[in-house]
């Protein structure tokens, strides 16, 4: 039995003012070695939970367990394993690569010796060396995706959360990120995805959950999902559980 690493508990979450639960009880185990997508229409409560498992914001109720399934986790304690990467760009703009990451990689209190040789080495792999230098404000769209990539790693998280990692690129930088990916994953990170990319997601993740109105309406293996299901892809599993209406 693959080892967990991520288990979810009744999960709900009510933010102030509002009269209806933004997550619904959600139940969810993610293991160790997982390319875990939680997938929904806007507003069905993705970010919400990925906030929640990355300690951004407190659940109304409900537990959350990494590894070792204490009845609380201390985010202080397990931060150093966690890398998450938001769809907004989480970057200094008027810095450049190599002081971004010294800034970030100082955050996660590397040494100064293993900052350089992360930088280094991300950055090449990225295809950012050339511009190391050269301030994020002159970056195509696709580059400051890859440095918001590069920030969320600097310190070689077991699990990392990625939202929406692959908006609004082109598709070489589509390609490498997702390639890049796979690697982390091979080498054993976990990642929990969210996309509204239903292919890429149906082409990347080993593992899936469906959310709308915050509950979790179907989970499991991806390939098994659709043939348990008796669809031809990702895209219509997700209109047949939530529908064709507008989501604001």
């Amino acid at each position: 039995m693959p080892a967990t690493c991520i288990k979810i508990d009744r999960l709900t979450k009510r933010y102030p003012g509002e009269s209806k639960d933004s997550l619904c009880g959600v139940d969810l185990d993610i293991n160790i070695g997982d390319k875990f997508g939680i997938l929904g229409p806007n507003g069905a409560g993705k970010t919400t939970l990925i906030s929640i498992l990355c300690g951004i914001m407190e659940q109304t109720s409900g537990e959350v367990h990494y590894w070792d399934f204490e009845t609380s986790t201390n985010f202080n304690n397990i931060q150093q394993k966690m890398g998450y990467v938001p769809q907004e760009y989480a970057l200094y703009e008027e810095l450049t690569p190599v002081q971004n990451l010294e800034y970030f990689g100082a955050l996660y209190k590397l040494s100064s010796e293993k900052i350089l040789e992360r930088t280094n080495e991300i950055l090449e792999i990225l295809g950012l060396s050339d511009v190391k230098n050269k301030k994020i404000n002159t970056f195509s769209g696709g580059m400051k995706r890859r440095m918001n990539l590069a920030i969320g790693i600097i310190h070689e998280p077991s699990i990392l959360f990625l939202d929406e990692p692959t908006v609004g690129v082109d598709v070489q930088s589509k390609v490498a990120i997702l390639r890049f990916l796979n690697e982390l994953n091979s080498k054993g990170t976990t990642i929990i995805y969210t996309s509204h990319h239903t292919d890429e997601a149906q082409e990347f993740c080993t593992q899936l959950a469906l959310i709308d109105h915050g509950e979790i309406i179907i989970k499991g293996q991806t390939d098994a999902l659709l043939r348990e299901h008796k669809v031809k892809d990702l895209k219509e599993l997700l209109i047949n559980f939530t529908g064709l209406s507008y989501r604001d």
